[in-house]
């Protein structure tokens, strides 16, 4: 999917030199080689050096796949579910979390003012040509009146030409959200965010009820849907129960399954 260590190829040839590959691909220049074949040489070359089999590890670390993790939190209940899933997409092998937020909108009187949780500096912003180099993407966001905040839209509306390019068709995607309230948009923040995979062309891919038995407790308040994981801010003071967070480790694990899957068809 990623047109760097990915499972689809690029359809123009000379790679992509983001911000993106710089921070997570120092060697993507190199054409990654499928592991099966690369394990093959190293057993069939017995004179190989310590150098030659460095080398090798280096590019099977480079084929890693990528999910990226893609989101806007205000008071840290969307960047804790956040963490969770990265936890879940890295305990698959060969997957790899990478966290990145999007562009603030607000000015800094506006967020001081609203009293907003501190940011963790070691996520960085991330461009909209970046995307490309993702193997699959999970996009997290707080609901506004049941659809996604509005500096997650404008992330989207940035992404222009990659839809005229068609640079995100086939990707997979997901969504996780945070509410207010228990009628506050669990699902239809998702929902009404498909719109945007949509228009690009990528594929929607939603947990169902995946997580089993958790999916069907009722005997504590938990957020999470058949379109993504969830969380109950309340007020904002509400932290994420642990179903909640487990949900949100399981949505991680289940894209990252899904991405290997699809690279390995």
């Amino acid at each position: 999917m990623g047109k760097g260590g990915g499972c689809v190829p690029s359809k123009k040839k000379p790679p992509h030199s983001t911000a993106a590959n710089s921070r997570h691909r120092d060697s993507n220049a190199l054409a990654p080689i499928p592991v099966t074949e690369q394990a093959s040489e190293i057993h069939a070359n017995d004179t190989a050096t310590p150098a030659t089999a460095a080398a090798t590890a280096s590019q099977l670390e480079v084929a890693k796949l990528k999910v990226f993790i893609v989101f806007y939190s205000i008071y840290g209940h969307v960047e804790g579910l956040a963490m969770r899933i990265k936890r879940g997409v890295d305990s698959v092998d060969g997957v790899e979390g990478v966290l990145f937020r999007v562009p603030e909108t607000l000015d800094k009187e506006a967020l001081d003012h609203m009293k907003v949780a501190p940011r963790d500096e070691g996520i960085p912003e991330i461009s909209a040509a970046e995307l490309v180099e993702a193997d699959g993407v999970l996009f997290g966001f707080p609901t506004r009146y049941g659809s996604m905040a509005a500096q997650m839209k404008a992330f989207f509306d940035s992404t222009g030409q990659l839809w005229r390019n068609r640079e995100l068709v086939g990707k997979p995607a997901g969504f996780f959200v945070s509410t207010g309230t228990q009628g506050g948009g669990q699902e239809t923040t998702a929902w009404t965010a498909i719109t945007q995979l949509a228009h690009h062309g990528m594929l929607f891919v939603p947990i169902g009820y995946t997580f089993g038995a958790g999916m069907f407790k009722m005997d504590s308040i938990r957020g999470g849907s058949p379109y993504g994981a969830g969380v109950f801010a309340g007020d904002g003071t509400r932290e994420p129960s642990e179903t909640e967070l487990a949900l949100a480790e399981h949505q991680g694990k289940y894209m990252a399954a899904v991405v290997k899957r699809l690279c390995q068809a």
